[in-house]
This record gives structure tokens, sequence and C-alpha cells, in this order.
């Protein structure tokens, strides 16, 4: 059945950076699209960055567009998101998350395969 298993989150002062990463396990998702969500307490998962696993196209949210970079190695079967100049509302769980239909989304319903969630929190 396969998995994605996230590592990489922690504490952080704003305007900090971490780097998530994400790898598959259990069987291959290198042609999946690849994408991060996150969840902050009391709200709805939101989207943050995707990118496509056969053409040169990702997507951002717009409060993370030009501070995150998603980048995906398929020889690996990894995807990593560097999260520069961090602010205390980025803070939630990020997952990982991978959909094998043909159309990079932005929706978590269209995802197939999620991980299990990585805590992250950026203190003021």
């Amino acid at each position: 059945q396969g998995a994605l298993v996230e590592s990489g989150g922690g504490l952080v002062q704003a305007g900090g950076s971490l780097r998530l990463s994400c790898a598959a396990s259990g069987r291959s998702f290198s042609t999946y699209h690849k994408a991060w969500f996150r969840q902050a307490p009391g709200k709805e998962r939101e989207f943050v960055a995707a990118e496509s696993w056969y053409v040169d196209t990702t997507y951002y949210a717009d409060s993370v567009k030009g501070r995150f970079t998603i980048s995906r190695d398929n020889a690996k079967d990894t995807v990593t998101l560097q999260m520069n100049s961090l602010k205390p509302e980025d803070t939630g769980v990020y997952y990982c998350a991978a959909d094998g239909a043909p159309i990079l989304s932005r929706s978590p319903s269209d995802y197939d395969v999620w991980g299990q969630g990585t805590q992250v929190t950026v203190s003021s």
C-alpha cells in the first residue's frame, strides 16, 4: 500500500528557516504529484505548495509565495519544503501528500496518500 513519511519539523523563531522532507515508504510514488498542506489548531487543512511529477509546474499559496520552495527528486522519490522567513502564522502541522490524478491540484480532497504530519512551531 505504501506511505509517506515527513521529517524536519521543529521550533524556530520568527524570521528563521526550516526544511521539511517527505519520503516514500513501502512503494514508489515517483509518478504522483506531490504537495504540502498544513493545519493550525482549530482551522481547516490548507494548501501550501504543490509540484507536478512530469512537467515543470509548481503552485504556492499566496501566503507563502517568495518564502517557501517545494522541490522533488523523482529518482529518490522525495519532496522537500524549504521554509524561509518564517512567521508565527506559519505554525501548524505540515502534511506531505501524493496525488495520482493527471492534473496538479491545490485541493486536499484530490490527494490519495498522506503522511502522518510534522509539527512546525514559529515563536514570535
